[in-house]
């Protein structure tokens, strides 16, 4: 079964194995920490109830037969440890076997806690983490080569994802075909970082720059992932640079992050050694590839080839979906982000009081780990950790429905309770609950350079209304 062997790939391997192994381990510490506040027996959507009401759905989870918030931290640990032992290279070491088996465990335990996070859960890059960890179960150890099927899966999964987003800009938004998105989409994005003022105030000439690289790089440059090398290396670098660019200028959780190691699938280790003069990689031992594996590889190629055709259809559809699963595994998936572009920015800022509300109340705000809020606070870096709860707080100032989750959270902060407020970033009232609550809506906007200087202010915000009035807590 040499023929199977995708030889001068093994630093390829080790990228992808060890790298989205880390993302794992990132997503289920993300869902030790996150889970039981916004999903849990006692959350603002709890699983319990969500298990309930789908019962005889299917849903491919370990938490269908049995939840509980102890069960869900067991079943996130355990995932966390097992994604720190491929990180370490150990199950790679062995056999095939073992870091198919371990990988399979991860994405299993990942499908579980996926398919009950509803709408805290609802992101493409969840899909393409489960996705990537299904496809890395099926790369081999160090005993021999990585199979040349999976590794091409891996940069039809790349193509999927960039050629994907490119034509859902195109089809989305005006802004993207006059270049003009990132006039906007710096200052309006869902949680921007440090570096995210400095790319907003960049000469609207290099923006519009911006954008026609961008469509190079995910209209044309993945075509060339699929030829010989060193072209598919080269094709490979753009997506890793443009990936780069990315990361430097938002938090995106670990969306661009995956697509980076993703992309090194296209990357040989003769690229590097073109690239690093004098280096050298280790190769695997000249062993063949066990048939037993050959024989999987095959059968998983021919699964992941028979559900490619949905996704595949999608591209070239005028109502393309974007960010889709097309069946119950998350394994046969369309991507895509951004496809319309925000020109102003509202935020949701949460206030609430102890006296009783009127003109001589006095409304203290609840401010989030990572959206913007206080105006002189410089935005954080958290990517590629995920914060759930700030995400769906972006989405609610846009517009979405927040009807079966943000009423629960407000009466939370009216109960003081303390998973709730683990999830915030301070709470103005020291532990005491507030006796009244509130959701006013803000307009945000980046500072000018001159206003930086003067007073020091990362955003400049002015009033745009109430989306809740005062309520107080609900007495049973």
């Amino acid at each position: 079964m040499d023929l199977l062997n995708a030889e001068g790939y093994e630093f390829a391997r080790q990228v992808l194995q060890r790298g989205i192994a880390a993302v794992y381990l990132i997503a289920f510490i993300s869902a030790a920490n996150q889970f039981p506040a916004l999903l849990g027996e006692h959350g603002l959507l709890p699983a319990p109830r969500y298990l309930a009401r789908t019962a005889g759905r299917g849903i491919p989870t370990l938490f269908r037969w049995h939840y509980s918030d102890r069960f869900l931290r067991a079943v996130a640990w355990t995932g966390a440890a097992v994604a720190a032992l491929l990180v370490a290279g150990l199950p790679q070491s062995g056999p095939p076997w073992l870091p198919m088996l371990a990988f399979l465990l991860l994405f299993g335990l990942y499908l579980s806690i996926v398919s009950i996070g509803q709408t805290f859960y609802g992101f493409g890059w969840e899909s393409l983490l489960l996705e990537a960890g299904f496809l890395a179960a099926f790369l081999g150890s160090n005993e021999a080569a990585p199979p040349v099927t999976i590794l091409f899966l891996f940069r039809w999964l790349v193509f999927r994802l960039e050629f994907g987003a490119g034509l859902i800009k195109m089809r989305g938004d005006r802004v993207w075909r006059d270049l003009t998105a990132l006039y906007y989409h710096h200052e309006t994005q869902p949680m921007p970082n440090p570096a995210s003022w400095w790319f907003h105030h960049l000469p609207k000439p290099l923006h519009k720059a911006e954008v026609l690289g961008n469509h190079f790089a995910q209209l044309v440059v993945p075509l060339f992932l699929f030829f010989p090398q060193p072209v598919a290396g080269v094709a490979a670098l753009i997506v890793i640079i443009t990936q780069l660019w990315l990361i430097l200028s938002g938090n995106f959780a670990w969306l661009h992050v995956l697509t980076v190691l993703l992309a090194f699938s296209a990357v040989a280790d003769s690229n590097l050694q073109a690239l690093l003069t004098g280096a050298a990689f280790s190769t695997p031992p000249a062993e063949a590839t066990p048939v037993w594996f050959a024989v999987v590889v095959l059968a998983v190629t021919l699964l992941m080839l028979n559900w490619a055709w949905e996704p595949l259809r999608n591209l070239f559809s005028k109502n393309q979906l974007m960010n889709a699963s097309f069946n119950r595994w998350h394994l046969s998936n369309a991507y895509g982000a951004f496809g319309s572009i925000t020109r102003s920015r509202n935020e949701v800022v949460i206030e609430g009081t102890l006296d009783e509300p009127g003109p001589d109340a006095q409304w203290r705000e609840y401010e989030f780990k990572g959206k913007p809020g206080d105006p002189g606070r410089m935005p954080h870096q958290f990517a590629p950790y995920h914060l759930r709860l700030d995400w769906l707080m972006w989405f609610l100032a846009l517009g979405a429905s927040g009807g079966s989750w943000f009423p629960v959270l407000l009466q939370k902060l009216l109960d003081g309770d303390r998973r709730t407020l683990a999830l915030l970033r301070t709470d103005p009232f020291a532990g005491t609950p507030p006796r009244w609550v509130r959701a006013r809506v803000y307009r945000y906007r980046f500072s000018t350079a001159a206003e930086r200087r003067a007073d020091g202010v990362w955003w400049v915000r002015e009033p745009a209304g109430f989306l809740i009035d005062p309520v107080r807590r609900i007495v049973p």
